[in-house]
């Protein structure tokens, strides 16, 4: 076996292995001569059945196993012989036409490519500077927060059969949607309860029905918007028959202890304690996102150093796949966004190399600090997960049991809340006090806003 190494550059490894069509052979030879007492063969006493005779019957076969097992012991000699830590599994390539080598008409040839793990210092956590957003929970946030549940739990009444439908009333429907005299998929429904003034359906819809009596039918002419995510639909006008069943209004808005009851419980004070501690775990989610991303933020500007580059390819292809799918569905191009696609794939490029290097310091901490994810944890993530598919509990659980590429990605994670969470209590964090909007701000629109403030 000749390994011969091609490629040195930056992480990147590559290696040229020969091995000659005579030690294949050999290799062969051997392995038909340990199996030759245990076989019985038409014809010949078990195991006196001659090599040759074997090598005929076997040879092909047993050379597909030996090409196969001598790969793999190529590859890792490379990688032990030039002590090499890969970042993941070699990448090989074979050079020629394998049918020939299993013929045994030309030497085994092939490439192994082995992407290495950086070697970088870490920077040590405690001297990282950074801002907490934190906000103070009012009785105002409360009080609003009260007057969403009463909302989601009102009750309407219908009006007199005669009386015109007004602003928020619920008015029940039967409707058809059609576009150049055609109906559409997903334009049809019955007996749908819309709040008018919801915002549920597209603009143009509900206003046109403020003032339609129960038994009334309508027709409602809107033009669909021209970022529709429907691409067949976007900018198109449309006409909906309404035929309008039902018309109810609004009953009185009440927080009390009935509102309470509704919900379970025993008075509108449990009610209230039971809002302020939902709020308060709202407020402090909000503003431990915000803190994780300036962790990372910082962290990232701390490191520089080389990345795998099929590391960076893997993340980077699944990212572009994303963002291709994203623009199918809306019917727009690369081209849309206002960029070239070379400038917009340099962006999301730069995306994929943030994301692994955050990825290798996150993990290179995690391991010198102990830190680990239990399988009890794994296993609790795995059943909120299968919560979300009512019914399918029991088929998102094999799902997860068979398939450890999907458990990998249950557990990063949360692998890196528990990473980031160490480094808080190490760093250097500054509570920064803004209002509720700006605490529920996306962590790159509030650094905007809170820019030079």
């Amino acid at each position: 076996m000749q390994i011969t190494e091609t490629v040195s550059e930056g992480l990147r490894r590559e290696y040229r292995i020969v091995v000659p069509m005579g030690d294949l052979d050999q290799k062969v030879v051997a392995r038909l001569e340990e199996m030759k007492p245990r076989m019985h063969l038409k014809g010949f006493r078990p195991g006196k059945a001659p090599v040759s005779f074997l090598k005929k019957q076997f040879g092909k076969s047993m050379m597909g196993e030996v090409v196969e097992e001598v790969v793999n012991e190529g590859s890792q000699k490379a990688i032990a012989d030039n002590a090499l830590k890969p970042a993941f599994a070699p990448q090989v390539e074979p050079v020629g036409e394998l049918q020939e080598v299993v013929d045994g008409k030309a030497d085994l040839e092939f490439t192994v490519k082995v992407d290495l793990m950086p070697d970088f210092e870490l920077a040590d956590v405690s001297k990282l500077k950074v801002e907490r957003l934190v906000a103070d929970v009012t009785d105002a946030d409360i009080d609003d927060a009260l007057k969403r549940l009463a909302e989601q739990s009102r009750t309407y009444s219908s009006r007199a059969p005669d009386a015109p439908s007004e602003l928020d009333d619920t008015v029940t429907i039967d409707f058809v949607g059609s576009v150049d005299g055609e109906e559409f998929q997903g334009g049809k429904g019955s007996d749908f309860n819309l709040v008018l003034g919801s915002g549920q359906f597209i603009p143009g819809f509900e206003e046109q029905l403020i003032g339609a009596r129960s038994g009334e039918a309508r027709e409602v002419k809107v033009a669909f918007p021209a970022d529709y995510p429907e691409a067949r639909l976007a900018g198109k006008d449309a006409v909906f028959a309404v035929t309008v069943k039902d018309v109810k209004a609004p009953d009185p808005l009440a927080i009390d202890d009935e509102l309470a009851k509704k919900l379970g419980l025993d008075s509108l004070g449990v009610l209230k304690d039971r809002v302020r501690e939902q709020v308060k775990s709202d407020f402090s989610r909000a503003s431990r996102l915000h803190l994780k991303r300036r962790i990372l933020d910082a962290l990232d500007a701390q490191h520089s150093f080389a990345l795998p580059p099929t590391m960076v390819e893997g993340e980077f292809n699944g990212i572009w796949s994303q963002v291709e799918a994203e623009l199918k569905r809306e019917g727009k191009t690369v081209l849309d966004e206002g960029q070239s696609e070379d400038e917009v794939k340099k962006e999301y490029h730069d995306i994929a190399e943030r994301r692994v290097r955050l990825g290798l310091v996150l993990a290179r901490l995690g391991e010198q600090n102990g830190l680990s994810v239990a399988p009890d944890e794994i296993q609790r993530a795995i059943a909120q997960r299968a919560r979300q598919f009512p019914g399918q509990e029991q088929q998102v659980f094999e799902f997860y049991s068979k398939n450890p590429q999907a458990q990998a990605e249950i557990r990063a994670p949360i692998f890196e809340d528990k990473v980031v969470d160490f480094i808080a209590e190490l760093a250097d964090v500054t509570d920064r006090k803004v209002d509720r909007e700006t605490l529920f701000l996306d962590p790159d629109e509030a650094a905007e806003k809170l820019k030079g403030a």
